[in-house]
């Protein structure tokens, strides 16, 4: 789907541009530049192309919708609508004749409302993710990307000769104990990363050569530059959160290093193999918490169905005041697994879907009955809450996205948070009001989440894709790059060495279909944090790591007075407003203190060998 772009930091600089496009743009914005505007000459253009926008913007989002919702192996038919619909949407976004008139008229900014002034920045940004200054380089790469989704997709992963679901992988990560089925399955999931090597080598280039067109120096500067920054601060800011939390992790790492020594009756190891772990990248190690008593919370579960975890999740928004989903939402969208017999594939990764950027919200997932899908659909209905809030005649077509990228998944995942605390799971009727409370546990089984996902995120994601596009990584070196940089942040090494002809990088989605942009995943955690600390001790009076959302319609005022801006206002204001704060990990670490102390206790003796970043 066409990315929505919310704010832009404008390049100046069109050295790149082809000297026959960049004296044209230049010639042609300078005229309207010498032309005095009025704000209703720029508004009615605004109205002109948010019209035309929206009507090619949902007809690249259904052609994308139909490509991650039904993949059949052989048939193009899917991939040739995508292409074309892409090449509508950005020809028209990235059009020269859009960006001299843009150019032109922020010449001239201070004769503009303020609003007006965000919606032209808004076009510029989204103009150099496809600027038909290049419209070769544009039409490649969107060919390659409809293509990769295909194979990323498409593939059939294989254990001993027999074919296995990507669900199956990951609960065999989760749940056996049997280290060869564990490697087997680990293994079976880093199989596709030769496949998808030449795709991202074609793609690097091209996406790099498409925002060079404006003058960005490469594809991650470009995506940093939404959030006001350049590249050399972002990776400032997600350094010193990693600082900041580093003391609680080391301690997590230690732990379980010895803690899976102990299960799996072998010594302990000086970093975490990974195939020990619960996700195929160590992104989570939240099922380690059961070891240690922590509640089985699937067996809440039983007996439920896959449209009631979802239906549940609606039903704790319409709590806080919000409206029922449209009835569209449950006709359109994809929210199971298809039957094991199903003439095609869908994309697997869970997704929430805005295709018309006002009624059409959608959710892609394949839900089961379990808390992990318990969790994740609360997540997403959260992303769909958050389109609907802004989706109103007050917020411009452009600007109908999150303050920040990181926004939209701060606010999914802290209600995926709140959904999983107790209280909240004791009033929704899946937790004894008499079974046994283990507060230590359930803070495990949290750090294991969100503090483990932060070394990935805001180190091992980020740095690989930083050198990537940034620095041009040989492909020769990506996958011995990758290892360093999953040990240095992340303390975790392959089961084995794993030379060059393993791509292991890109078997993870992001790289392949939402690139340069994983560190918002990262921010949006530390942002988190400060809003359900302020939300619980604001609104609810109740203890942060013991709280209950359910039926507070103060926190959905709150909820909704945060989204309903959407982009239309700069997001540091809106964190400064909302928690008092800029954004930092000590939110964070406060909410686990309590851990941290039993962490050490626990470790007392113990070798570190987490390196220092």
């Amino acid at each position: 789907m066409p990315q929505l772009f919310s704010r832009a930091v404008l390049v100046p600089a069109l050295s790149l541009l082809t000297a026959g496009s960049c004296a044209q743009v230049a010639q042609t914005a300078a005229t309207v530049a010498s032309t005095v505007v009025t704000q209703a000459d720029v508004q009615a253009y605004l109205d002109s192309y948010a019209d035309e926008f929206q009507r090619l913007y949902y007809a690249s989002a259904l052609a994308e919708w139909a490509s991650n919702t039904h993949i059949v192996e052989g048939d193009s038919t899917n991939a040739r609508r995508t292409k074309a619909a892409n090449e509508a949407y950005a020809a028209f976004v990235g059009s020269v004749a859009n960006i001299e008139r843009i150019r032109g008229y922020l010449a001239q900014k201070d004769k503009l409302t303020p609003i007006q002034v965000r919606q032209l920045e808004a076009m510029l940004y989204a103009a150099a993710n496809q600027p038909q200054t290049v419209p070769d380089v544009v039409r490649r790469r969107i060919a390659a990307e409809t293509e990769q989704t295909e194979k990323l997709y498409g593939y059939t992963f294989m254990v001993n000769g027999k074919a296995v679901t990507p669900n199956q992988i990951d609960s065999t990560l989760r749940n056996s104990t049997n280290i060869a089925d564990r490697r087997a399955y680990w293994e079976a999931s880093k199989a596709i990363g030769p496949t998808l090597k030449p795709g991202i080598i074609n793609l690097r280039a091209l996406r790099n050569q498409t925002v060079q067109a404006l003058g960005y120096p490469d594809f991650f500067t470009y995506q940093v530059s939404d959030y006001g920054m350049t590249t050399d601060e972002m990776l400032r800011m997600t350094d010193n959160l990693l600082r900041q939390i580093r003391p609680l992790y080391r301690e997590l790492h230690t732990w379980a290093r010895y803690e899976l020594a102990k299960k799996y009756n072998v010594p302990v190891p000086e970093y975490l193999p990974a195939h020990w772990l619960p996700n195929r990248w160590g992104q989570s190690w939240e099922d380690l918490a059961r070891a240690e008593g922590g509640p089985n919370l699937d067996d809440a579960f039983r007996g439920k169905t896959a449209e009631w975890v979802v239906r549940s999740g609606e039903d704790f928004y319409k709590s806080l005041g919000f409206p029922a989903l449209p009835a569209s939402f449950y006709e359109r969208s994809s929210l199971y697994p298809l039957p094991a017999n199903s003439p095609f594939k869908k994309n697997t990764h869970a997704s929430a879907w805005h295709l018309d950027l006002e009624d059409d919200v959608r959710s892609l997932m394949s839900v089961e009955p379990n808390a992990d899908w318990f969790e994740t659909s609360h997540h997403e209905l959260g992303h769909i809450y958050y389109y609907i809030a802004y989706s109103r005649p007050e917020v411009p077509l452009v600007l109908r996205g999150g303050a920040n990228r990181a926004y939209h998944e701060a606010i999914g995942s802290m209600i995926g948070l709140a959904a999983m605390q107790r209280p909240f799971l004791v009033g929704r009727g899946l937790l004894s009001a008499d079974a046994r409370a283990d507060e230590r546990a359930q803070l495990l089984r949290e750090a294991l989440n969100y503090i483990v996902f932060m070394p990935w995120s805001a180190g091992t994601m980020t740095r690989f894709e930083h050198e990537l596009y940034a620095n041009n990584l040989s492909p020769d070196q990506w996958n011995a790059r990758w290892w360093e940089l999953a040990r240095r942040y992340q303390g975790i090494v392959p089961p084995a060495p794993r030379g060059e002809q393993f791509a292991d990088a890109l078997t993870k989605t992001h790289i392949n279909d939402d690139p340069g942009q994983y560190y918002d995943y990262a921010l949006s955690f530390a942002l988190l944090f400060q809003m359900h600390n302020h939300i619980a001790q604001n609104i609810l009076k109740q203890d942060p790591r013991n709280t209950n959302y359910y039926g507070n319609t103060g926190v959905g005022d709150f909820l909704r007075t945060l989204m309903a801006p959407g982009a239309s206002r700069p997001w540091r204001d809106v964190l400064r407003e909302t928690t008092g704060q800029e954004l930092n990990a000590n939110a964070m670490m406060e909410y686990f203190a309590p851990l941290y102390a039993w962490l050490q206790e626990q470790n007392r003796g113990r070798t570190h060998t987490l390196p220092e970043l």
